[in-house]
């Protein structure tokens, strides 16, 4: 099985959730990530949910914005972040790992060159946040023929052509979004159809369904499990611990490690 696969069936049979966190890869550099990135492995992050830099985020708040605007100034580039990965890969051989970026950072590479250099480190997963159902294909064709599993958003306000179409070309995870906008820890608030959501995502056989926006408290992961997801991802309230400790990095480690274990014993 795949490492999604393998790991959304662990969790099953242990009747657990999965908590996965958000970074921008080389924030805040490309040492001091790598450090970050194990942490969240080493203290219960069930898989890896990573962003590469780019000047343009389209679904970022203010808070990842500021994250792939320190790497970037970091002069971290696509190759560097492609090495972060194959490092990370290489420590953590059994770690599903998703990317998250925009359309034109895979364009830059070429469709074929980008999804074999992510089968080439290990990348299990790949969510393109700007690229509709309707325009998908030549992404899933690139994507299925190195071994990449495509990765789409089921939006709150989704009709259910949208729900099916997420559904059916949507491979290791559905991304569920908690509500409109962009990300942010401070706005917490969720949709108020998220549960239907799931009912019918679920209906058309959608792969485990991970919620994301809003994310920020082990209530909320408690809650969204509850509703019937498989998981929770939490990129803003992760990401906001790296920024608050720029000029501390053990305390970073710290707190880093602290939050994500009392994310994951929410899970249990």
């Amino acid at each position: 099985m795949a490492r999604f696969e393998t790991v959304f069936a662990q969790l099953a049979a242990k009747k657990q959730g999965a908590f996965v966190p958000f970074v921008t890869l080389c924030d805040p550099d490309l040492e001091r990530s790598f450090d970050i990135i194990c942490t969240l492995v080493d203290n219960g992050a069930d898989a890896l949910e990573l962003g590469f830099p780019f000047s343009d985020p389209l679904l970022d708040g203010p808070v990842i914005q500021a994250a792939n605007n320190r790497a970037l100034q970091a002069r971290c580039s696509i190759a560097e972040s492609f090495k972060l990965l194959e490092k990370v890969r290489s420590k953590y051989p059994e770690i599903p790992i998703s990317l998250l970026l925009c359309a034109n950072l895979i364009y830059a590479q070429t469709l074929d060159g980008f999804y074999q250099r992510c089968a080439e480190v290990g990348v299990d997963a790949v969510l393109v946040a700007d690229i509709p159902l309707l325009a998908c294909e030549p992404y899933v064709q690139a994507a299925k023929k190195y071994g990449i599993q495509p990765v789409f958003i089921c939006p709150p306000n989704a009709d259910e052509s949208t729900i099916q179409g997420v559904a059916e070309h949507s491979e290791g995870y559905t991304y569920l979004v908690s509500r409109a906008g962009v990300t942010s820890a401070e706005n917490q608030s969720h949709a108020a159809n998220l549960d239907n959501l799931v009912e019918r995502l679920k209906a058309h056989n959608a792969p485990p369904i991970l919620q994301g926006f809003g994310i920020a408290q082990p209530q909320q992961v408690k809650d969204a499990l509850n509703m019937g997801v498989a998981g929770a991802i939490s990129g803003s309230a992760t990401v906001k611990i790296i920024e608050a400790n720029l000029d501390n990095h053990a305390k970073c480690l710290d707190e880093l490690a602290a939050f994500v274990k009392t994310m994951k014993a929410a899970t249990l």
